[in-house]
């Protein structure tokens, strides 16, 4: 089956040589090209009922990698667990307009932490506001930086608590509904995350290129921020899930979703790449796009994130600063059965995975193995870019 690494294997290098390209994006690729390779590392499990030899070969664990996120997946899901409330929850996704993609793409680290701040301060203000819900609340917020054809088109996604603590200390239910009108959410984000962007822009803080250099000018950019005024922001909420325990697994797959999975793409010949999409316009119709390899590997690294920026934070009652305390008074007063924490084996994530049980050999069904290591594995700075 064709995979992604195939393609930065047979078209990586001429890539390369013909752009400049920064050192995390480097790193990537040479990452993603070694996964699972001998280049790596690995051990050999020997079974000592039946002689079986079986060679493994170390993953990359970067981010950015098809091959590495089921596993840090299902270990990041299997920690969210126990921050689950017994309430409904919501699914918020916020959206900039196409026509600031340029702009952002050329600022990545400002202007993707924009996206966040904005998205979370319109929820956390709005929840706040006695006319919608009166409480602080609390959210997880994911950025994606892809549309289904590969092309930039960066947005957070929400998943909100459906209530939250009150001023006398009182945990607030929503309505089924999500609590705050879509419309005004649109306003709200609009008007939050431009006001930052002009602050930013004579802060000095934005960098313009190639056919956004015009925006070094004033008056350009104050006409370009104007228009954007008078466009209508793209907000919308998904059906409230069914139940709590849908959450942390429906979220599992937005956290760790890289812009697109081996299993989507169908073919690599004569230098060219065939993918599978889905077109939303089209009655969410599966559809196949060609594309000469150089540029699916353009659209690929659009969505390589900068170093160390982290695409998942946690806002209000679920930040970081004392999430156990806040997280036990929500459980105390939603009523929220407090089970202890059981951290899930690296050997039974696999399994649930992949349906394998490696503590026996596939073969004979011994539990005696001998694991002998060789090479190395992969450095930490690999895994971070």
């Amino acid at each position: 089956m064709a995979e992604i690494q195939d393609i930065f294997l047979h078209y990586g290098d001429p890539y390369r040589a013909k752009h400049r390209l920064p050192a995390y994006i480097h790193k990537a690729i040479s990452a993603i090209e070694r996964c699972r390779t001998s280049s790596l590392g690995g051990h050999k499990t020997i079974c000592e009922d039946c002689g079986i030899v079986q060679i493994s070969y170390n993953s990359c664990r970067n981010r950015h990698c098809p091959k590495c996120q089921a596993l840090a997946r299902e270990r990041w899901v299997d920690n969210q667990k126990s921050n689950l409330l017994n309430v409904g929850y919501f699914h918020v996704v916020f959206t900039i307009p196409d026509t600031l993609n340029s702009i952002v793409f050329q600022n990545q680290r400002e202007l993707y932490n924009l996206l966040f701040k904005a998205s979370a301060e319109t929820l956390s203000e709005l929840a706040g506001d006695k006319k919608y819900l009166g409480a602080k609340i609390g959210h997880t917020s994911v950025l994606h930086t892809w549309g289904q054809n590969l092309m930039h088109h960066p947005h957070i996604h929400c998943i909100v608590p459906g209530g939250g603590i009150n001023s006398l200390g009182k945990w607030v239910n929503s309505r089924k509904k999500f609590f705050i009108p879509v419309k005004v959410l649109s306003r709200k984000f609009r008007g939050k995350y431009l006001f930052y962007l002009k602050q930013l822009y004579y802060q000095n803080k934005l960098d313009f290129h190639g056919n956004q250099q015009h925006f070094s000018d004033h008056q350009d950019f104050e006409r370009f921020v104007s228009e954007l005024y008078e466009k209508e922001w793209i907000v919308y909420c998904k059906p409230p899930f069914k139940n709590a325990s849908c959450v942390v697994e429906y979220l599992g797959r937005y956290t760790h979703r890289v812009a697109i999975s081996n299993n989507r793409i169908v073919s690599i010949k004569d230098g060219n790449v065939t993918f599978k999409w889905r077109d939303y316009k089209d009655a969410s119709q599966w559809k196949l796009m060609t594309v000469s390899a150089e540029e699916f590997i353009r659209r690929f690294l659009i969505h390589i994130l900068p170093q160390g920026f982290m695409k998942i934070k946690h806002y209000g009652l679920l930040s970081n600063r004392n999430k156990s305390i806040k997280i036990a008074l929500c459980k105390q007063l939603t009523n929220t059965t407090i089970f202890p924490r059981d951290r899930a084996s690296t050997i039974d994530l696999i399994q649930k995975i992949t349906g394998r049980d490696l503590s026996k050999c596939p073969y004979c069904g011994s539990d005696k193995h001998r694991f002998i290591c060789f090479g190395k594995s992969p450095p930490e700075s690999v895994g971070t870019a």
